[in-house]
């Protein structure tokens, strides 16, 4: 029983495509029966085909024309469908039925194509709500209970213990924890929070259990304004769909209304029997159909996202290759964007006699023990290759530029088989540091103000230096040893920028992108630090999502086509509100994979460029396509006014205007 209720659930989520496949079927065995001359067959085959496949643009358009009493292609569609098959029935050219079949087939792949494109919005509030939580662990005269997040109350106490996702916003009571926010506030490490500090939902706690009080309702938590966000920045319809829309009804008026003129008025002005003129107006209706330039269009972008696929650059919908085509600006979040979001070691800086080999060993005995991401990166260090810079105290005394002396980078662990000195009596102090003994030498590591407990006094040049590290955005750890404690140097710890970044830069302004700024929720230090490395001029920091959110909207208001590159939740409302919504495939979250309009599948920023220069091509074609188009239906027009043709030589003229669009948009596929 289970295949048959999936392939039930299948056939409702995919109506549309299931139809367009089964009409596309019928089509082809209707047209195998009449070459084999079995009409009776063809007879069943044919009419099926029609109703399978039309019926959805029948129902839009019947609703359309009664509810709303407009005209659209959808029921110029079926008319001049039925109309050829008539005129085929009538005059025994059953051909004309086929053509008005293809007609129905055309429009029931559009219509697959844009039901795939309406469900998006569905599984993107799907992933979003899956981020935290169905219940909460709330303290009831001292007990815990699990209730249903919906039943939160203001002021209700909840425990979250290591490891747990936080169930929604609220105020540190009691405990002390690292918190990964970076799905949220963008912030490359994890955030230490103690008594006091705001915890937002869907976030994840690290070590410590945390006593929280609810001090706002559910519904407003920060994912929930970003579920609400993403819901409203994609319900509303670019500029440029509203202009097709009522194009479309427009071209439908047209055409109907010269139709009926074509089959009513001739006999009157011109002397024309009736038959003529029923003639003429239903090849009239068949070639005025828009199939040409609905193949000037959809073969083009399907052909690009083709070749973009190819190129590891997933297109969502062939409306967002033509528009990445007129991005005039670009935002980058920064974290997971622009770098790689991985923390690791940037710079081990010894002093005195210790080399870089002493002050990562030290400090990595003890941080073994540690399950803080900060000590997690220095022990990953001890096996990998960093970049090594000398401090020596002769170095120090020059000025600050030439302070950080690089040498040669090496192996520090070539084998990985660096040996740990084991460590006893570890203890982790929250917010400050860890301290061990290895060796009988007691081995302190930790922020400045904690490592000074425990030593005399901090080098003055050495505090120059970690100054001068914290300001490019670094974070600085300091290593002391010895029962009478000696500072060994500093470890600092970064987010290393992407490699391909700068020039990925360099190329989007040389392509004459108008505004490249970043967006992140980290502090201006790192984020200018970033900036800087890759050549980005205007910087936005400190956001939430909505910050990010009213920066695009600002963007917009000036420079109209505006394309957004990230990967973390907190993108995801910037990401639905964008022109374009770029998605990291690597390193996203699903929200905003799902969000997004394309997902570079390699994380690889300098396919961006790649994505615009196929964006600009296909509108190119696009526009070539659209003249051949309307030309070959305008002399069409003019020959069946004037008589001059028939209905096969009419259907051939634009069939074969069709054919040739179409062939000029597979050049993408180069």
């Amino acid at each position: 029983m289970l295949y048959p209720q999936r392939f039930s659930q299948f056939t409702r989520e995919h109506a549309d495509t299931v139809a367009a496949l089964l009409c596309g079927f019928l089509l082809f065995l209707g047209w195998f029966a009449l070459h084999l001359g079995a009409l009776g067959l063809a007879f069943l085959l044919l009419p099926a085909a029609y109703v399978i496949g039309g019926y959805e643009s029948a129902r839009e358009g019947l609703t359309t024309l009664f509810k709303e009493k407009e005209l659209d292609v959808d029921l110029l569609m079926i008319v001049a469908a039925i109309g050829a098959a008539s005129l085929g029935l009538w005059r025994r050219e059953y051909h004309l039925i086929i053509d008005g079949a293809i007609l129905i087939l055309i429009f029931a792949i559009s219509g697959a194509l844009e039901g795939y494109a309406m469900q998006r919005t569905e599984r993107s509030i799907r992933s979003l709500m899956s981020l935290t939580p169905d219940t909460a662990r709330v303290l009831l005269q001292g007990k815990e209970e699990e209730i249903p997040i919906s039943q939160l109350k203001v002021g209700d106490e909840i425990v979250v213990k290591p490891g747990e996702l936080i169930p929604t916003d609220g105020i540190i009571l009691s405990g002390y924890s690292t918190l990964n926010q970076a799905a949220i506030t963008g912030e490359s490490l994890p955030v230490e929070k103690t008594v006091g500090a705001e915890v937002f939902a869907g976030t994840l706690n690290g070590y410590g259990a945390l006593q929280i009080k609810v001090h706002k309702p559910a519904q407003s938590s920060l994912i929930q304004r970003v579920i609400r966000l993403v819901e409203q920045a994609q319900t509303e319809a670019p500029p440029s769909q509203e202009f097709i829309d009522r194009f479309e009804k427009g071209y439908a008026k047209v055409i109907v209304v010269a139709g009926i003129l074509l089959a009513t008025l001739p006999p009157f002005l011109w002397g024309w029997d009736w038959e003529t003129t029923i003639y003429r107006a239903l090849t009239f209706l068949v070639v005025a159909s828009p199939c040409a330039l609905m193949a000037a269009i959809m073969p083009t972008l399907l052909s690009g996202i083709a070749n973009g696929a190819r190129q590891g650059i997933l297109f969502k919908n062939g409306a967002q290759l033509e528009k990445i085509g007129k991005v005039r600006a670009i935002a980058f979040d920064k974290t997971g964007t622009l770098t790689t979001g991985q923390v690791q070691v940037f710079q081990v800086i010894p002093v005195g006699e210790y080399t870089q080999q002493d002050v990562l060993k030290a400090a990595a005995s003890v941080e073994s023990y540690s399950e803080h991401p900060i000590g997690k990166a220095i022990v990953q260090a001890a096996g990998e290759t960093v970049r090594v810079f000398s401090a020596r105290r002769s170095a120090l005394a020059k000025p600050l530029a030439e302070k950080a002396v690089p040498v040669e980078s090496k192996l520090l662990n070539p084998k990985g088989d660096l040996d740990l000195v084991g460590a006893i009596q570890v203890q982790a102090i929250p917010g400050q540091g860890i301290v061990g003994i290895t060796q009988e030498q007691q081995v302190i590591v930790g922020n400045a103000v904690f490592v000074q407990k425990y030593v005399t006094n901090l080098p003055e040049e050495l505090r120059e230096m970690a100054q001068f590290l914290e300001q490019e955005g670094k974070t600085v750890v300091w290593v002391a040893q010895g029962n009478i404690a000696e500072v060994m140097g500093v470890i600092a710890i970064a987010d290393e920028v992407r490699s391909q970044a700068a020039a990925t830069i360099t190329r989007l302004k040389k392509m004459g992108i108008e505004q490249i700024v970043m967006l992140t929720g980290d502090n201006q230090e790192t984020a200018h630090s970033v900036a800087k490395a890759v050549g980005i001029d205007r910087v936005y920091a400190q956001l939430l999502p909505e910050d990010k959110l009213d920066v695009i909207r600002r963007l917009q208001e000036k420079y109209q086509t505006v394309a957004m590159v990230g990967d973390g939740i907190n993108d995801a409302p910037a990401l639905a509100q964008a022109s374009i919504g770029i998605a990291m495939g690597v390193s996203g979250s699903d929200v905003a994979l799902e969000t997004a309009d394309i997902v570079l599948m390699a994380d690889k920023l300098e396919k961006i460029a790649v994505a615009m220069h196929l964006g600009r091509r296909s509108q190119s074609i696009v526009k070539q396509n659209i003249v051949v188009a309307l030309g070959f239906i305008m002399l069409l027009l003019v020959g069946n006014f004037l008589g001059n043709i028939n209905l096969p030589i009419g259907v051939i003229g634009h069939e074969g205007s069709t054919v040739l669009v179409t062939l000029s948009g597979l050049r993408l596929l180069k």
